[in-house]
């Protein structure tokens, strides 16, 4: 166990000192930050204006004047026919031309189908929806019309209803914040699809390096190679638990300086009884901030956290020591795709499964899926926000233990036969007579 502490004390150290550790650990709760919150953004940025000419002789859009990014001029149909409408075009480097034809008489059907749009280049799918959203709406209201009912009166009796979720006893799962528990659930099983990820390569070049600089020979003449690839694997994974650790000291301090910079006194005197009856009302911000504090302090977040740890653990092991073993067989690690393709993909199935388990965590692929080994340091994380049974956690946590210890078993086997092996690059074959 003393040379094992060894090996784990000079992987964690040998990483922690650097450089890259430092910048990321700082930098990763913005950068991650910035990754979701950064596209929404750039939705939301202005674009280049677009001015369509609109040849509409029916009058059907009605002279919608269109919206901030998309403007219609119309064509007079008195003057311009299609041909003349689109030599205008041609000459006036408008972004497009939509021709709406008349036909005898008023027949929505006949319009749907000979609607076109002409222009040099291809029309994006936001403002294909939105024409066709509008030529929709005013054929529907042509319809009511010519079927005798008053479309302002179906506009006035459309009403939208906000539906609160309220839980039934104590032990009720729902409390509303369905929105926030996928957000925390999705970051959790991302953020342990990424470390497994981030760490577990770390593994597989640090064998790599280690074997191509011959340092391993050395290593082994003192320490068994079972010895030294779980000293590597845990002094890593010990790596990744300390950054995890700041993120989330990190984290509550800003949590709790945007709650008091947005609340302020303002949270603590609002339910309380003030001399003189007087009030104190919350801006918009301070009541968002207000609910949101509601919303978190029903969710258990040291169950979330304890989780987190427990199972980026053990999915890190367990990918740790697969890595390992692949490390251990090849000497560059471009060598390593074959072997890396089947490991990565049951990481990449439970990427995809996640979002399913979002929608549906009590589901049965949610379930089944938070139970395999392979992707249930995901699954399950996405799943816990929204209240999990013990039994079901704790069945997941013995049956990913048991499969590190079985898989551990196997890769050590490897890793011992392929550790001093140089200049061969070895197949499925090599590895299968390396377990034997």
């Amino acid at each position: 166990m003393g040379k094992i502490s060894l090996i784990i004390k000079r992987e964690f150290n040998s990483r922690v000192r650097k450089k890259s550790f430092i910048l990321l650990t700082l930098l990763g709760p913005i950068l991650l930050a910035a990754i979701m919150i950064l596209p929404a953004y750039i939705a939301t940025l202005p674009t280049d204006e677009k001015v369509v000419l609109v040849l509409d002789p029916a009058v059907l859009l009605d002279f919608d004047k269109g919206k901030e990014e998309l403007k219609f001029n119309y064509l007079d149909p008195k003057v311009f026919d299609l041909k003349k409408a689109k030599d205008f075009l041609k000459e006036s480097g408008h972004f497009g031309l939509l021709y709406i034809p008349t036909g005898e008489g008023f027949d929505p059907d006949f319009m749907r189908s000979k609607i076109k749009f002409y222009s040099e280049d291809d029309l994006s799918l936001s403002y294909k929806n939105y024409i066709e959203i509008r030529l929709e709406s005013y054929l529907q209201k042509e319809k009511l019309k010519a079927e005798g009912v008053d479309p302002e009166i179906l506009a006035r009796s459309k009403t939208r209803v906000s539906l609160q979720t309220v839980g039934l006893g104590d032990q009720s799962k729902a409390n509303g914040a369905v929105e926030l528990k996928m957000a925390i659930g999705y970051i959790g099983g991302f953020l342990i699809y990424l470390f497994i990820f981030l760490y577990g390569t770390q593994v597989l070049r640090g064998v790599i390096e280690e074997k191509t600089n011959r340092v391993v020979e050395i290593m082994v003449s003192s320490v068994k190679p079972f010895q030294l690839m779980l000293g590597k694997i845990i002094g890593i994974g010990g790596v990744a638990l300390l950054q995890f650790i700041i993120w989330i000291v990190f984290g509550l301090v800003i949590y709790m300086a945007t709650i008091h910079f947005f609340i302020g006194d303002a949270l603590n005197s609002a339910n309380l009884n003030i001399p003189g009856g007087a009030a104190i009302e919350l801006s918009a911000q301070q009541e968002f901030a207000f609910d949101l504090q509601k919303m978190l302090a029903s969710i258990n977040f040291p169950l979330i956290i304890i989780s987190f740890i427990c199972y980026f653990i053990g999915g890190y092991l367990l990918y740790g020591a697969l890595l390992a073993a692949v490390g251990s067989m090849v000497d560059k690690e471009v060598d390593s795709q074959q072997f890396m393709l089947p490991i990565s993909l049951p990481l990449i199935a439970s990427l995809i499964v996640l979002f399913r388990a979002l929608d549906n965590p009590e589901g049965p692929l949610a379930f089944w899926f938070s139970l395999v080994p392979f992707s249930s340091p995901i699954i399950m994380m996405a799943r816990i926000p929204f209240g999990v049974n013990t039994w079901e956690i704790a069945l997941s946590l013995f049956i990913l233990i048991i499969t590190f210890l079985g898989l551990t078993w196997v890769a050590a086997k490897i890793y011992r036969s392929g550790i001093l092996l140089y200049g061969k690059k070895l197949g499925w074959k090599d590895l299968l007579k390396s377990l034997k």
